[in-house]
């Protein structure tokens, strides 16, 4: 393929590119070029919202270039302050490791392994000495640091920023230059540190990084960036019947975005047929969803889970594999349904009863404070995919 043919793919979608027509003139040395992508395992479970970056990676590994995933064992003990109000608590050796496992499991579901170099920053962060990082912290001004946002929100309100903080985008961008990197992806989020990378690696006199950044989704209810600590996310772990499920439970204005980032659909065409009445908004859902799962698990799953979804949703039907459950009376409701694990908090059960969200035998719950009173046989559903069957031992 062409140098500019491929552009034209890599720079598809992008939120960022800076700059564009370096990027074209490494392409043009027809060598493969070294991608980087820095992760801190600070969860040890990825989203959509990482699969995103993790996509337009593999877009690089099919035109033949090289994936060097760095994972951040060393920069996770300090933890990246971007987006943050406030500093942010370090991880132990130990979390990090245990973390870092989890993580490389996941990212392979969507990267190719075999185009994929592996790293951890400790191999060249771990070695420096306190005057190598003096030297290094030299080279940026705090003037310049401050120009980024967080650090220039919490300035002006008075809110600490720890000198630790200042060294995470140092680290990272040190990063750059032990790997000799080409191009380095992330999130918009993640434009200020990135940028430092060109810098640093100007320093070390290696020609600047090309950085790419991609959009941040929003979560399954729409408006909040996907995050765990949100519970708007879909895991990429998740169960096929799980994803799929979540996927039809977004917003419809939300679908074509996903579908744009993290699919092969056309979004546009569909947006316009379903605006033209050519075509149901859940039809395109459906396919939004069964594309997702196809892609993370297999064609045989996604259509285990269509079928599923169908069945149970769709047609009001009771699958024959839905979880049995010993029902307890007496107690409160919101109480039980985190004791099941339904929910991961008892205020969580009190908001979806608020709206309406819990059902026994397809009878709305309206009552937060209701006790548990079963029957043997009741059905009990939980928000929009959750189904249980109440089973009284004596």
């Amino acid at each position: 393929m062409s140098p500019e043919d491929q552009l034209k793919i890599l720079k598809s979608n992008t939120e960022d590119l800076i700059e564009e027509s370096e990027l074209l003139e490494r392409l043009k040395m027809g060598r493969p070029l070294r991608v980087k992508l820095g992760v801190d395992p600070s969860r040890p479970d990825l989203h959509l919202g990482h699969a995103v970056v993790l996509r337009k990676l593999r877009q690089f590994q099919d035109l033949g270039h090289t994936v060097v995933l760095i994972i951040g064992d060393f920069t996770a003990r300090i933890g990246d302050p971007s987006g943050r109000s406030k500093t942010r608590p370090m991880l132990s050796a130990e979390e990090t490791k245990q973390n870092a496992i989890s993580y490389q499991e996941q990212a392979f579901k969507i990267l190719d392994k075999s185009k994929t170099e592996l790293r951890f920053n400790s191999e060249w962060l771990d070695p420096l000495k306190f005057e190598d990082v003096i030297r290094l912290a030299s080279k940026y001004t705090v003037a310049r640091m401050l120009e980024r946002d967080d650090f220039e929100k919490r300035y002006r309100a008075g809110e600490p920023i720890s000198i630790v903080e200042f060294l995470y985008p140092i680290a990272q961008a040190y990063d750059s230059v032990a790997v000799k990197c080409d191009v380095e992806i992330g999130g918009t989020d993640q434009k200020f540190n990135l940028l430092v990378g060109r810098k640093y690696q100007e320093e070390f006199g290696q020609p600047p990084q090309i950085v790419l950044t991609m959009p941040i989704i929003e979560g399954t209810d729409g408006t909040l960036k996907m995050s765990k600590s949100y519970g708007n996310y879909i895991g990429l772990t998740d169960s096929p019947d799980d994803i799929y499920g979540k996927i039809m439970s977004i917003p419809d204005t939300l679908m074509f975005k996903y579908a744009k980032l993290l699919t092969d659909l056309d979004a546009e065409k569909a947006k316009s047929d379903i605006e033209s009445g050519k075509l149901h908004p859940m039809e395109f859902k459906k396919s939004l969803a069964f594309e997702i799962v196809k892609w993370l698990y297999s064609e045989k799953d996604a259509n285990f889970a269509q079928e599923k979804f169908v069945t149970t949703f769709s047609k009001k039907e009771i699958p024959d594999d839905v979880p049995v459950i010993n029902g307890i009376n007496g107690i409160r409701l919101t109480q039980f349904l985190k004791d099941i694990g339904a929910v991961s908090s008892a205020s969580e059960a009190k908001r979806l009863i608020s709206q309406n969200g819990v059902k026994i035998n397809e009878e709305i719950v309206e009552d937060e404070m209701s006790l548990t009173n079963f029957k043997d046989g009741d059905i009990l559903k939980v928000g929009k995919r959750k189904i249980y069957k109440i089973v009284l031992r004596s």
